[in-house]
């Protein structure tokens, strides 16, 4: 398999060339090296980089791969003129074309964020934030009914980062609660979540996989074990199809998999910002 140095080189953050320059990598068989370069602001800064670039390609012999969102045109075209790399200019492949089909001149704004502290969207999003740490594991009752999402399984499931993922990538508030032994003698759902079941979605995992985790936190436990682990996910599987919940495994998902599920069967026309 061939070993490459991938660069996401941008002016703002370099989130987004790094995210769509590792999903295109994705589809290839091959372990890049990756380097990140962000707040490629000025043409110094711009010759440090290719010098930087350049010399990885005189060592390793081959050109590296170096993916770009540059809108200041003197700091591109020292890139451009002056990398030895593979370039991929994602504002030239998709912002220009974009242009000449609207008939309308792109805002060439640098990063996504810079104007952060003035969009509601971002307040609202950290204050999702703050609101799904508060109500992490069942934490508190309060303020129930301004979850946008709900979300149960036993201890371990993947409730905690989904939540997280949830309110940073797409702003919504987000409630997770475990589902513990009482619960299960009980047969029925926390009675605090019942008058919100339009809200929640379950998350359920193999018996093998939960084992594995909870002895990474808690070896040789009753916990951890894998009879517990199968007992456990049985009920809260009969639990969640008595009360009608919708779940899913995370055993082999991406959070990013489960993430858009859930956006799927509980905001189907939800508008990402």
């Amino acid at each position: 398999m061939p070993h490459r140095t991938v660069y996401f080189v941008s002016d703002g953050t370099g989130i987004t060339a790094e995210t769509f320059g590792s999903a295109i990598l994705a589809q290839f068989e091959t372990k890049a090296r990756k380097v990140r370069f962000p707040f490629v602001d000025t043409v110094d800064k711009a010759h440090q980089i290719v010098r930087q670039i350049n010399h990885s390609a005189l060592l390793e012999g081959q050109r590296p791969i170096v993916f770009i969102t540059l809108v200041n045109t003197e700091v591109l075209s020292v890139i451009q003129n002056t990398c030895n790399g593979m370039l991929l200019d994602m504002f030239a492949m998709f912002v220009q074309p974009l242009e000449r089909e609207l008939g309308l001149k792109s805002n060439h704004r640098t990063g996504r964020f810079s104007d952060a502290s003035k969009s509601k969207e971002y307040q609202d999003r950290i204050e999702a934030i703050n609101f799904s740490l508060a109500h992490d594991d069942g934490q508190t009752n309060r303020d129930l009914e301004q979850s946008d999402v709900i979300l149960i399984g036993v201890s371990r499931s993947g409730k905690t980062p989904t939540s997280l993922y949830l309110a940073m990538q797409y702003g919504l508030k987000v409630s997770n609660y475990p589902l513990i032994p009482e619960d299960f003698e009980r047969r029925q759902l926390p009675p605090a979540l019942v008058p919100h079941k339009g809200k929640i979605f379950g998350l359920t995992i193999s018996p093998d996989r939960l084992s594995e985790i909870r002895n990474e936190r808690r070896p040789d436990s009753r916990y951890a074990s894998l009879e517990n682990c199968r007992v456990e996910i049985h009920e809260a599987e009969a639990m969640m199809r008595r009360s009608g919940i919708r779940w899913l495994s995370t055993t082999t998902k991406s959070i990013e998999e489960i993430a858009t599920t859930i956006l799927q069967e509980l905001h189907p026309n939800f508008d990402i910002f």
